[in-house]
């Protein structure tokens, strides 16, 4: 074999190989492949792997023996090729014969590009330092009179909705008339209806009101900083990683669509009919969010090493479990597999939010 041509593609982070099996070596790759095929041929007249080797060319045919010899030739040679240049390769090279003998004896050599993916390399930046000044950026949520009302106001709609489809009104007549309906002539939220909700009193009610109010505004604020904190993560830290990491989440996007469709008894070829889009214009579209989960997972999965953080067996187990009684059908290994890794996210995204 000659000497490779070896470059390394920056951008889609994959080793690029071109290589050139001579025909000399195609030969002895050739007895190989006979050598396999004898052993196992049953032809009749002969016993069990004592056929002689023109009988079992014949047998088989010239054309799979040259299929099969060119496949052991790169697999026999693309392993060393790799060997050789000490890089972490993390799945198998996509190879493509650019050229190869049709017959035998080949009087041309096989020539052959691969690209193989390689491990993705992450460079942190001080990741506690971030966290804490985000953790340290957070306000205090207060409720004012203002959104008291509101919410107040809303629940009044509500109630005036209901009572008229009580009275006959189809749901969306009723949702349209409650809308219209000036303040004071809305129905009071007094102590006999806020009984109805379980509730003692109206000033109970008032409180509780205020409270989940609150507790959605903090959700909310949480939410908010806890990206703004990942997102610097992101523009700070320093990734390489394979296409196929890209791949893997378009492909996981793309079939949460499906399944969000498929609850809507859509299916995705009237989706894409209706929104005027090809598959290839929506993973095009998917590409920016797609390229920052991968570097999300990387991140975490490296805080995670770092700070040796793991998922909690037990909530693991728990959560599997009633996943498995919801989804009695789903692989219960790559289940298993998925909930350890959001709940192992999760306890990083955890320990930054406590710096």
């Amino acid at each position: 074999m000659s000497k490779p041509t070896i470059t390394r593609d920056e951008k889609a982070w994959e080793l690029a190989i071109k290589g050139e099996i001579a025909p000399e070596k195609i030969a002895e790759h050739r007895t190989h492949v006979i050598a396999h095929l004898k052993k196992d041929a049953q032809l009749p007249g002969f016993r069990p792997g004592k056929a002689p080797e023109d009988a079992v060319v014949k047998a088989v045919g010239e054309e799979r023996i040259m299929h099969e010899t060119i496949e052991h030739a790169i697999q026999h040679d693309l392993p060393e090729i790799l060997a050789g240049e000490s890089v972490n390769i993390i799945a198998s090279p996509k190879v493509i014969v650019e050229s190869a003998p049709k017959s035998f004896p080949a009087t041309e050599p096989i020539i052959f590009t691969a690209r193989a993916p390689l491990a993705p390399e992450v460079k942190l930046p001080d990741y506690k330092a971030i966290a804490k000044k985000h953790t340290e950026s957070k306000t205090e949520v207060t409720v004012t009179d203002d959104e008291h009302q509101q919410t107040m106001t809303h629940l009044k709609r509500e109630r005036a909705r209901i009572t008229k489809v009580e009275l006959g009104a189809t749901p969306q007549e009723a949702a349209e008339q409650a809308q219209k309906m000036e303040e004071k002539d809305l129905p009071a939220l007094d102590d006999e209806f806020v009984k109805t909700l379980g509730y003692e009193s109206l000033e109970k009610f008032t409180e509780s009101v205020k409270a989940n109010i609150k507790t959605e505004k903090e959700m909310r604020e949480t939410e908010k900083r806890r990206a703004a904190m990942l997102d610097e993560l992101i523009e700070k830290s320093k990734i390489s990683y394979p296409t196929l990491l890209l791949d893997y989440e378009l492909d996981d996007m793309e079939a949460r669509l499906k399944q969000d469709l498929d609850h809507m008894k859509v299916t995705f070829e009237r989706y894409l009919t209706e929104t005027k889009k090809t598959e290839e214009d929506l993973r095009n579209e998917w590409k920016p969010a797609a390229d920052k989960r991968a570097k999300m997972r990387l991140i975490l999965s490296h805080i995670a090493i770092a700070e040796k953080i793991d998922a909690d067996t037990e909530r693991v187990e728990r959560e599997v479990k009633n996943a498995i009684q919801h989804y009695p059908q789903t692989n219960e290994a790559n289940l298993r597999a998925h909930i350890t890794h959001a709940l192992r996210n999760e306890a990083v995204i955890t320990f930054l939010e406590q710096q």
